[in-house]
């Protein structure tokens, strides 16, 4: 099956999107990542996002820790016992398994990976590669940019990594190609944004004018800007994307401890 070949059809004038990422849950509620109980933060991100009206939610990647198939049935299981009502679609992580974010796939968790409204198309991109660092492949791009050549609508783009350097721990673990994914972007003259996750915390750069963000984990935040792989429970955050007809709206939103 193609990447974008399952579509999902939003109905309105304005959208509202949430990104969260990044959860690191493990195969029971009790699981701890440095110390924080992922299942709890998430649980309590899930509370939030259902205060926030939503049109659809975008999951940015490495949903499991331990990488066991409870994991993902553990997430599944939160989502349906949360108030969250809307939608929720998803992008893999290096630390995720396709085919265990397939079977989690019904009802509410949709795999569609183009997502479109009045006001343009969300694509929704692959950045895993067979090891933690990303890596887009060429069928994959060209896929991608036989879609962004059929139209001249706008389009906001998601990944799990990040295709910039951020000067600190993860580069060694960014999408490896990221500039050829992002010129692809830029070239189309179609694209408004990419957003991304895994870097754990909040980032604002741009390429060739393309705003790039990224937003802070679920889980645990990584400290910016340092070398080292330093670790700080400062509360789950999320992404709320405000889509309307004068252009793209976003802000970060954190849970404070």
């Amino acid at each position: 099956m193609a990447w974008f070949e399952q579509r999902h059809q939003f109905y309105g004038a304005e959208l509202r999107l949430a990104h969260i990422t990044d959860s690191h849950l493990f195969g029971s509620r009790d699981g701890c990542y440095f110390e924080v109980n992922t299942a709890k933060h998430f649980i309590w991100v899930l509370n939030a996002l259902a205060q926030e009206q939503l049109d659809g939610v975008v999951f940015g990647g490495d949903l499991t820790q331990d990488h066991s198939a409870a994991s993902y049935a553990l997430f599944a299981e939160l989502v349906a016992q949360s108030a969250l009502e809307c939608p929720l679609f998803w992008v893999p992580g290096n630390h995720d398994d396709l085919t265990l974010l397939t079977q989690i796939s019904e009802g509410q968790i949709s795999a569609a990976k183009l997502l479109q409204c009045e006001l343009g198309d969300i694509m929704l991109l692959n950045s895993k590669g067979p090891t933690p660092a990303g890596w887009c492949e060429a069928e994959h791009l060209t896929e991608l940019q036989r879609q962004l050549s059929d139209g001249d609508h706008a389009v906001l783009t998601f990944c799990h990594h990040h295709p910039l350097p951020i000067d600190g721990y993860l580069d060694k673990h960014m999408l490896e190609n990221g500039p050829q994914l992002l010129n692809t972007l830029v070239n189309s003259q179609r694209v408004e944004a990419l957003i991304h996750g895994h870097v754990h915390n909040a980032y604002s750069q741009s390429f060739r004018s393309l705003p790039v963000y990224a937003t802070p984990a679920t889980s645990i935040q990584f400290a910016k800007h340092t070398s080292d792989w330093q670790q700080h429970n400062t509360g789950p955050a999320y992404r709320l994307v405000h889509w309307t007809a004068q252009g793209l709206h976003t802000e970060v939103k954190w849970l404070t401890n």
